[in-house]
């Protein structure tokens, strides 16, 4: 159940948003172990001046238009299935957003039960998989 905040410029339309959202949850359900009724996301839009994104640090040259995605997990995955996510993620914004590859951006940050509440004041940790929905899988 990853949880991912995604930065960009603000001005994008709610089409451009559903989909980057659909280009991400393809992504995770198909190449990065989350199930399909995983979904947690927000979308922070962010005024001229406050996304600052060196252009060309790490694979740029980055346009106004890049992103940050942060990708919360509850576990880590190994090295080749991260990589094949992002060559999806990317594929995916490209094909369904229009969005240039040196445009996206990924850190992912690493919790484990005892770091998640989803609710109620209860640690993760503390629940069945059944109060998590997880019951049938």
């Amino acid at each position: 159940m990853p949880f991912t905040r995604i930065s960009l410029r603000a001005g994008r339309s709610a089409a451009q948003i559903a989909a980057i959202r659909d280009a991400l949850y393809e992504a995770l359900t198909s190449s990065f172990d989350v199930p399909a009724d995983d979904s947690f996301m927000a979308f922070h839009q962010h005024a001229p001046g406050e996304l600052l994104l060196d252009a060309q640090y790490g694979g740029g040259p980055r346009s106004s238009d890049a992103m940050v995605f942060e990708i919360t997990t509850g576990r880590r995955r190994s090295e080749e299935m991260t990589k094949v996510f992002l060559r999806r993620l990317v594929a995916n914004l490209g094909q369904m957003a229009g969005i240039r590859p040196e445009d996206v951006m990924v850190i992912f940050v690493h919790a484990t039960p005892a770091d998640w509440s989803f609710g109620s004041g209860r640690l993760m940790s503390e629940m069945t998989m059944e109060e998590l929905g997880r019951a049938a899988r």
